[in-house]
């Protein structure tokens, strides 16, 4: 019996994801452990603590004040800050992170504010768009910058890019452009660049796809909590998180009836609905209701029903000897986060980044 909606975390789990990835790397290369989006939807700074204890010498997040949490949990590695916002600058010098600069605007405005701080040889990163066009210095901009810019002020620790499709099976006439590209970038900076940064461009399926472009340092995400974008890859890893929530209240339908908002299911026979604490609100979307999603009691397969509210899910139990306070799992290491994104046509990422913070985090 469970009294509430639980996030339950295995730390073992995520040691043997840790483990895994290490054990595919040199011993020379730098594993950047990426904990943004609140660790994919764990915590943040307990699963940067844990990795800490595992080896992990840097971290990176998404956006600064996620690099102010871990600092503020006493996280003292190097945290790296995939996407810095010109009004978030302040806050980087302030808690100490290491910002990747990722366009000429926000390059100039870095540097002018350093500047003013009288800060030197400061710890940055180059982000450059090799193809995925999402944020990145083009070639053009990237050569500018090496000529032009006066990047006394900064420590330039390392020149990356980011891979669109390193999932997709070998060879893959996109990625090759991209490693083309990011091959001439790291050229031009031998050539062109007094400074010795290191360079990085594997992902979490990168790791596993193209182990030969390992380079100085890689960059994984999602494989720590237990996923990597094909299937024989994920069944070398172990995912980390369980989410379960109680029946809260059990009740007992005639043929005909309906359950939940604008009748979205109709009792086919005489029936025994459950109540689960857990809605749309909590990351469930309305896309589970109706039949689509299913959930596991006491082993058993039990359908959601109608349609997902906000803080409430129905399901359909007349065929299992259950009871109040009776454990559901929406996902578990057999069930995965994985299996549910598939039914509603997205991925792993989106399911476990989506799930509220008042779902409690407990820890195994």
């Amino acid at each position: 019996m469970i009294q509430e909606a639980r996030l339950t975390i295995d730390l073992k789990c995520l040691a043997h994801n840790y483990s895994l990835l290490r054990s595919m790397l040199k011993e020379e290369t730098d594993l950047i452990a990426v904990v943004k989006a609140n660790a994919y939807g764990a915590d943040s700074s307990k699963i940067a603590h844990e990795l800490s204890k595992l080896g992990t010498s840097c971290f990176a997040v998404a956006y600064a004040e996620e690099g102010a949490v871990l600092r503020k949990a006493n996280i003292k590695e190097p945290i790296l800050v995939f996407y810095p916002q010109m009004g978030q600058l302040e806050k980087l010098i302030e808690h100490n992170l290491e910002p990747a600069l990722y366009s000429l605007e926000i390059i100039k405005a870095f540097i002018s504010l350093l500047k003013k701080k009288k800060k030197t040889t400061y710890p940055v990163h180059i982000k450059c768009n090799t193809g995925l066009n999402r944020i990145g210095l083009s070639y053009e901009e990237f050569i500018y910058f090496l000529k032009e810019i006066d990047t006394s002020s900064l420590d330039i620790k390392s020149v990356y890019s980011h891979l669109g499709a390193s999932e997709n099976p070998k060879p893959c006439s996109f990625t090759q452009k991209q490693i083309d590209a990011f091959e001439l970038i790291k050229a031009t900076v031998i050539e062109l660049s007094t400074k010795h940064p290191k360079f990085h461009l594997l992902n979490s399926s990168g790791i596993f796809n193209y182990p030969e472009l390992q380079l100085d340092a890689v960059r994984t995400g999602i494989a720590l909590y237990g996923f990597a974008n094909r299937s024989e890859w994920d069944k070398q890893l172990k995912p980390i998180a369980k989410l379960s929530a109680p029946i809260c209240q059990i009740h007992t339908l005639k043929k005909g009836e309906s359950v939940g908002y604008n009748q979205g299911w109709e009792a086919s026979k005489d029936s025994l609905i459950g109540v689960i604490p857990l809605g749309h609100a909590d990351g469930i979307g309305r896309q589970y209701g109706n039949g689509i999603g299913k959930v596991s009691i006491l082993g058993q397969s039990a359908s959601i029903i109608g349609n997902v509210c906000m803080d409430m899910l129905m399901i359909d139990i007349t065929s299992i000897n259950c009871e109040i306070g009776t454990e559901v799992i929406l996902f578990d290491q057999i069930t995965t986060a994985a299996d549910l994104a598939d039914l509603s046509n997205t991925i792993s990422y989106e399911v476990l980044t989506g799930l509220s913070p008042r779902i409690k985090r407990v820890y195994i």
